[in-house]
This record gives structure tokens, C-alpha cells and sequence, in this order.
């Protein structure tokens, strides 16, 4: 299966329009955002976990990142509120389920094997720092490499200067609008700009968005 598999393009996907694709567990549901090949997969999907529901142990051979966007998301090694970021690397194993429901935003099979570092923030207690322009906030999440990975806050009204993304850029918008000259991306969007691709980005409204850079080159 291939969906958005073309690293090379650009790629824009409005999940609420997606449909529901039940998983192999039941009560685990899939949208599916960016994927190359089947159950095991390269793969970017908004997971939807009903009350109850759990997924069977399993090792992650390519790594594992994760945002809560909503619900209590769960495994052996604890309980992931909404806006928690989690990174599992390649090797790690777990046994995730959610007692009252939940849903993520999950990117499985994309680390590098040397990134063993394991990540688990709570980004609505982390403390941001000032973005390179005015009305921006940024929270670091990771780095290793050329990855960058953050979470970026944009007051209404915000614009920032063009820029050339060498390594490519990945977006998921958490809240809010995000836009550029190619378009407006409500809630629920995720894009991806290809290497040494340009865009201004800015937000009328403001919005906060997910972040990863220089990963695709």
C-alpha cells in the first residue's frame, strides 16, 4: 500500500476527511495520512483507540513518535495526556491501550537506528522560548542529526520570512489556522514540503502546530 509515499512531493491531507480504517485489534482505528506498504508500514496515521480497546505487544523495528491529541493513551510504562510527546526508538517494545479512549498522532518506521534516546514531555507544563520573530513561541522536542522536531505557537497576525527547507518539513496543526501562499490549513491538516522547498508561512488567526524538519533529505 502506498499513500503519500513519494517523499519527493509535496503533500497536503485534511484528516477529518478521511475515513476510519478499522486496525487488526479491535477498537483501534486508523486514519491513514502517509504510508509505504502494508500492517508493517513506513507509516503517519491519526490513531483512534475506543474506551477499552488495547493493541497487542510489539517491538518497534523502525521507532515509534507519538502526540496525544485528546484521551488518556496508555502502556506498561505509563498514562500520556493530551499534548504528552513520546518517542519510542527502534527496538523498544510496549503493550499501549486506553481505559477511557484516546487518540494520537503517530509516525512509526522513521528514526534512525542510533537515535536510542527515548522522549516522553509533557508539553503543557514544558517552558517555550521566543521564536526568531515576533508573536512565535517554540518547544524543542528532539534533535538527532538533521532532525529538528518541535512544537511552534503562532500569535494572530503572525508572519514569518520566506524560507528555503533544505531538509525538507513535516506539519501536523494541533489548533488554530496555518497558511502560506499555497494555501489555508485548519486543524486537523498535515503537510509536507519536500526538500529545497520555499514557502512564507503566517497565521491570521494564530494556531499551534507540530513540527519536524530536515528529515527527508
Amino acid at each position: 500500500m502506498k499513500i503519500n509515499a513519494d517523499l519527493t512531493e509535496r503533500a497536503v491531507v485534511h484528516t477529518v476527511d478521511l475515513p476510519w480504517v478499522d486496525s487488526p485489534m479491535a477498537g483501534v482505528q486508523r486514519r491513514m495520512i502517509e504510508r509505504d506498504g502494508e500492517e508493517v508500514a513506513r507509516a503517519t496515521s491519526v490513531v483512534r483507540y475506543a474506551p477499552g480497546s488495547y493493541f497487542s505487544a510489539h517491538t518497534h523495528g523502525g521507532g515509534e513518535e507519538f502526540v496525544v491529541l485528546a484521551g488518556i493513551f496508555s502502556d506498561e510504562h505509563g498514562d500520556f495526556g493530551p499534548g504528552t510527546y513520546v518517542r519510542n526508538p527502534v527496538g523498544s517494545s510496549h503493550t499501549p491501550h486506553s481505559k477511557d479512549g484516546a487518540t494520537i498522532l503517530v509516525k512509526l518506521r522513521q528514526m534512525d537506528p542510533k537515535d536510542q534516546r527515548q522522549v516522553t514531555i509533557d508539553t503543557t507544563q514544558a517552558d517555550w522560548a521566543p521564536g526568531l520573530v515576533p508573536g512565535l513561541q517554540v518547544l524543542p522536542l528532539h534533535a538527532y542529526g538533521t532532525e529538528q522536531v518541535a512544537l511552534v505557537k503562532w500569535a494572530p497576525g503572525t508572519q514569518f520570512q520566506q524560507h528555503r527547507h533544505w531538509g525538507g518539513e513535516e506539519i501536523f496543526v494541533l489548533a488554530g489556522t496555518f497558511a502560506d501562499e499555497q494555501g489555508v490549513y485548519p486543524e486537523g491538516t498535515w503537510l509536507r514540503n519536500p526538500p529545497d522547498s520555499v514557502h512564507t508561512p503566517f497565521s491570521e488567526e494564530g494556531c499551534l502546530i507540530y513540527v519536524k524538519t530536515g528529515h527527508l533529505s
